[in-house]
């Protein structure tokens, strides 16, 4: 059994890629890392990698990370600026035997020693977002933080090996060196090959006061089903911090155990993600409410899958 599951529809490209592999008897490592970088490549994507959301100083940092589920090993960069594929090179530092996690400046310095390829990370594109939001924000006094769909994965290949890994440009307009949930251990992803892995997306200030993956794979190692864990760990947090704060910030979490099994939780309306496993085609669900408040989840239409692409392609206009 084989399969990998993503947050957002942005990461259906990716993962249809990584199905290949995985069939082909490729390592979750490979698999994983090759389905974020296409999220990375894909400039129309503006929340991950080339074509991201700058910051307020209108810089483009890009925080990423990469686990192995066997090792627990782990990698992660943040704030990292003008390079491509932060997935990559978070997975190679996930290889040292120290110094795993780098920041700013010595993640890049890492990143020109061990030849990753430097690029300017800034798109035309994304600079007539950052001028239209401070013009709105100056006009309507919107926030300007908006718009931090992470990508975040997890896989499990042939031989039940595991791995997880996220990447993200972070907050729009976000403060420079502001670093999210989506590098860091237990919040923004978490797998361990005996059990299962999971991985969020949403608003990594809240997101790390619970270390939401963590708890998920927790759960699925006392026996719950990946659904059952997703359920009750982002449930409970949602309350715990409504309770002590009022408010609770976007947070989707998505899981798979080691038999490919997966789960989904969200306390946000229209979460989509993307599953691919030996037995299920390459699909992209939307999370959907009853009326009694209870998720479920319904495949997305054709049409809406179209306009997904329309409105992320479409031209842009300075205002």
């Amino acid at each position: 059994m084989f399969g990998i599951i993503a947050t957002w529809r942005m990461a259906l490209e990716g993962i249809t890629e990584a199905k290949e592999m995985l069939k082909d008897g490729a390592s979750c490592g490979d698999a994983i890392e090759t389905a974020v970088r296409a999220v990375e490549d894909f400039e129309f994507y503006k929340s991950v990698g080339y074509g991201g959301l700058p910051n307020e100083e209108m810089e483009v940092e890009l925080d990423a990370a990469f686990m192995d589920g066997d090792t627990l090993d782990i990698g992660c960069v943040g704030a990292i600026k003008d390079y491509a594929n932060p997935v990559s090179i978070a997975r190679a530092l996930s290889k040292e035997p120290v110094n795993n996690f780098l920041v700013g400046a010595g993640a890049e310095k890492y990143a020109h020693r061990n030849g990753f390829e430097r690029k300017n990370m800034l798109t035309e594109r994304a600079k007539i977002h950052y001028h239209n939001r401070v013009k709105e924000s100056k006009d309507l006094e919107l926030k300007p933080y908006s718009g931090h769909d992470t990508v975040g994965m997890v896989c499990v290949d042939q031989g039940a090996h595991m791995s997880a890994a996220t990447s993200t440009s972070g907050l729009f307009m976000k403060r420079a060196g502001r670093v999210g949930d989506s590098p860091i251990s237990g919040s923004g992803f978490y797998v361990d090959s005996e059990v299962g892995g999971a991985s969020a997306t949403g608003l990594g200030e809240d997101v790390m006061k619970g270390c939401v993956s963590y708890e998920i794979v927790r759960l699925m190692k006392e026996g719950k089903t990946p659904q059952e864990a997703c359920d009750i760990a982002v449930t409970n947090f949602d309350k715990e911090l409504k309770k002590r704060r009022g408010k609770a910030g976007d947070m989707s979490l998505i899981a798979m155990n080691n038999k490919g099994e997966w789960g989904v939780a969200t306390n946000i309306q229209g979460f989509s993600f993307a599953v691919a496993t030996e037995k299920e085609e390459p699909t992209v669900y939307l999370v959907q409410f009853d009326e009694a408040g209870k998720q479920y989840f319904e495949v997305a239409s054709e049409e809406w899958l179209e306009n997904y692409m329309k409105t992320r392609t479409a031209p842009l206009v300075r205002k």
